[in-house]
């Protein structure tokens, strides 16, 4: 039996299992029961409880735990396990350069707290189609993007299902740098499984990378044109730098909210976000739009919800730099 190694535990989060169980109960025990959504039309809606019923697709990010676990938790209390027979895990790729979707060789992935068993039959069915292939052992274990969301997936199937033996399998999926019709055929192969109520979809991204170091530094001063950088001088208060990059970010959530794969890629193109798993991202648009447009999907469903936006530290100048962190759920 092949198991990939968790091979970033005891770096980017615990390889203790002592440690992390508790950890992740308590970030997860810390989310309210009922929220409000945070999108543009937040204050139309009434407070969503959590988990949210039909909830079976979530965006979480994938940073160490210690910037961005708490935010992933808000995704992982609003998904319903109840129906679940299998679970998708869409990342981007951080290492290796990739024009397509690359699937797992490996039997089970290990965790910290037990291993998560690999939904064979459902990999050999998406690897006959042109838009999969399989990955080396080397490149799934470099990447963390997957990784990092296997000991919470772990944790919330433990809480549904208790004994591990029956837990739904995993299906993970490493989405490479596609473009928009890559991105439309894989969600037509997805579509289907989305369908399906007894699967479940999680989709791995970190939003804005800002700063000199991941080389973005784009501000939207209030009343004038964008602009590469923020002036130089003494540090731009109409708006903030961080709240720039909130406004853009934000612009970039309610593309998603909205559901269209086309407005998402124009506000991407538009404003540069460095949204890492904006492919992850635009593949489940697409299967969501490929469901509507063939009536299999009532238009009111697969509209993602934010209920969490963070960021690793709020940008004052040039000098600084920070990641974004938001968690969405969709009911489908």
């Amino acid at each position: 039996m092949v198991v990939r190694s968790a091979t970033h535990a005891g770096s980017w989060y615990s390889a203790s299992k002592s440690e992390l169980s508790p950890q992740l109960d308590r970030w997860l025990d810390q989310v309210p029961a009922e929220t409000q959504c945070i999108g543009a039309d937040s204050s139309k809606e009434d407070a969503v409880a959590l988990p949210a019923q039909g909830a079976r697709a979530i965006i979480a990010p994938h940073a160490g735990y210690a910037y961005s676990g708490p935010a992933a938790a808000w995704a992982y209390k609003a998904l319903d396990l109840s129906n679940a027979k299998r679970v998708f895990l869409l990342g981007p790729s951080h290492h290796a350069y990739l024009t397509n979707c690359v699937l797992s060789r490996c039997d089970a992935y290990s965790t910290p707290l037990g291993d998560l068993r690999i939904d064979k039959d459902t990999v050999a069915e998406l690897a006959k189609h042109s838009q999969f292939q399989h990955m080396s052992r080397s490149i799934d274990e470099a990447e963390h993007s997957l990784e990092m969301h296997l000991p919470y997936i772990y944790k919330v199937l433990s809480r549904q299902f208790g004994d591990p033996s029956a837990f739904p399998p995993l299906v993970p999926i490493m989405v490479g740098s596609t473009d928009g019709d890559m991105e439309q055929a894989v969600g037509q192969i997805l579509a289907p499984h989305l369908a399906d109520p007894t699967s479940v979809f999680v989709v791995s991204s970190d939003f804005c990378h800002w700063g000199t170091r991941f080389r973005y530094t784009y501000y939207r001063p209030t009343g004038a044109a964008p602009r590469n950088s923020p002036p130089s001088g003494p540090p731009p208060t109409s708006p903030p730098i961080h709240q720039s990059i909130a406004n853009v970010d934000m612009e970039c959530m309610v593309a998603v909210e909205n559901g269209d794969h086309d407005e998402y890629w124009s506000v991407l193109e538009e404003t540069g976000n460095t949204v890492c798993g904006r492919h992850p991202i635009g593949v489940i648009l697409a299967a969501v739009q490929k469901l509507r447009e063939e009536g299999t999907l009532d238009k009111t469903k697969g509209h993602f919800k934010f209920v969490r936006y963070e960021r690793s530290s709020l940008v004052e100048t040039i000098r600084d730099s920070s990641v974004s962190y938001c968690s969405a759920f969709a009911i489908l």
